[in-house]
C-alpha cells in the first residue's frame, strides 16, 4: 500500500540516531518529565543499551536537566501539519494524543523497530534490547491485551460494540512494540486516520480504538508483564508476579491528587525523582490514606477473578514468549 502520510510530516531532532531501535514516548510538559523518570529506570537495567530512547511531542521538547544528561536522550518534535485534523478530541486535549500514530513515518529509514511507551507507567524489570528484536512473525504490532479482555476473552469491546465490529483480541496501545517497515507497508496511519474521520460520532477514545477498528485482531500478543495494567483486580497480584511495567490506567495516578488507590511507594519514587532534578516544581500535593472501602472491592475482585487472570497469563510459556 502506499503511504500517504509521510509527506505531511516535518521532523527535527537534537541528535541522529544512535541504533536501529528505539524506545519512544510521546508527551509534553508533565508527561515529558514523566517519561525522563521513566527512561531512568530503564536506563538503571540497560546501562550498556543498543537502542535509543527518544521523547517526541509536536515541538522540540525542553532539555533534560545536567543531571539526567548521562541518559543521552533523544528528543524530536514530529509536526503532523493537519495529518490528523477531523479526528475526535476530548475537551481539554490536543492532537498529541495521536503523535504515536506518526512515529513510523517520522523515523523511516532510521529504526527498524520502536517500542511505544506511555508516560504512566513504572518500570521495574529489564530485557527491553531482547523484547526490541523478537519474533513478531509478519504482525506490524505487538502488544498486551487490553484488560478488558484479560480474564474475559471473549468479551465483546464496547467501541467494536458501537462500530458493529464482530469479536476479535483489543490491546492496550500504552505499550506497543511496532515493526517500523511492516506498519508503512500496511499504510496503518492512513488507515486509521481514514477510519477515525469516517466513524468520529461512534469514538471512544482516540487511537488505540483507531487500531484496533483498523486491525481487527491482526496483531501479536506479548506476555502481561509488558503492560501490567493495575487496577482494582491486578493490584494485588502484581506483589506476586512482579511484572516489568506496570501501567497506571484510567485518571488516577500515583502522581495525581487522589489518593489511597497505589501504593505510596510508587508517589514517593515520582516525588524523590522530581525534587532531584526539576527542583522548580511544586510538590506533589497531600494525599488522602489509604480508600479502605477501595482496598475490600479489590480483595473481593482478586478473590473473584485470581483464576481467570492467572489463566490468561499461563498460556504464554515465560515472559518472552510472543502469540502470533
Amino acid at each position: 500500500m502506499k503511504d500517504h502520510s509521510a509527506t505531511q510530516l516535518s521532523v527535527e531532532t537534537s541528535r541522529p540516531a544512535g541504533a536501529d531501535t528505539a524506545i519512544v514516548f510521546a508527551g509534553d510538559g508533565f508527561y515529558a518529565r514523566a517519561a525522563m523518570q521513566v527512561a531512568q529506570q530503564i536506563h538503571a537495567l540497560h546501562p550498556d543499551r543498543r537502542f535509543d530512547i527518544c521523547i517526541a511531542a509536536n515541538d522540540m521538547p525542553a532539555s533534560p536537566p545536567e543531571s539526567l544528561a548521562h541518559l543521552n536522550l533523544r528528543r524530536c518534535a514530529i509536526r503532523t501539519n493537519g495529518l490528523f485534523d477531523g479526528l475526535r478530541l476530548d475537551s481539554g486535549r490536543t492532537e498529541i494524543v495521536y503523535l504515536r500514530l506518526a512515529l513510523p513515518q517520522a523515523f523511516r529509514g532510521e529504526y527498524r523497530r520502536i517500542l511505544y511507551l506511555d508516560s504512566d507507567i513504572f518500570v521495574q524489570g529489564g530485557g527491553f534490547g531482547e523484547l526490541l528484536t523478537a519474533d513478531i512473525a509478519e504482525r506490524a504490532i505487538a502488544a498486551v491485551r487490553d484488560n478488558s479482555q484479560a480474564r474475559t476473552p471473549r468479551r465483546l469491546p464496547e467501541q467494536f460494540r458501537r462500530l458493529g465490529i464482530p469479536h476479535a483480541g483489543y490491546f492496550n496501545a500504552g505499550v506497543m512494540l511496532i515493526d517500523v517497515s511492516r506498519w508503512l507497508d500496511q499504510d496503518i496511519t492512513g488507515r486509521a486516520v481514514a477510519f477515525g474521520r469516517q466513524h468520529r460520532d461512534k469514538m471512544i477514545r482516540h487511537d488505540q480504538n483507531l487500531l484496533n477498528g483498523v486491525l481487527q485482531g491482526d496483531w501479536a500478543e506479548l506476555h502481561p508483564t509488558w503492560n501490567w495494567q493495575y487496577t482494582a483486580a491486578t493490584n494485588m497480584l502484581a506483589e506476586m508476579v512482579s511484572p516489568r511495567i506496570l501501567h497506571f490506567i484510567g485518571p488516577r495516578k500515583p502522581w495525581s491528587k487522589w489518593g489511597g488507590r497505589h501504593p505510596l511507594r510508587y508517589r514517593r519514587a515520582f516525588a524523590e525523582f522530581m525534587v532531584q532534578h526539576f527542583p522548580e516544581q511544586p510538590a506533589l500535593p497531600e494525599v488522602a490514606p489509604p480508600d479502605e472501602m477501595w482496598m475490600r472491592r479489590s480483595l473481593a475482585k482478586h478473590i473473584l477473578s485470581q483464576h481467570r487472570t492467572l489463566r490468561h497469563i499461563k498460556r504464554f510459556s515465560d515472559e518472552m514468549t510472543v502469540l502470533t
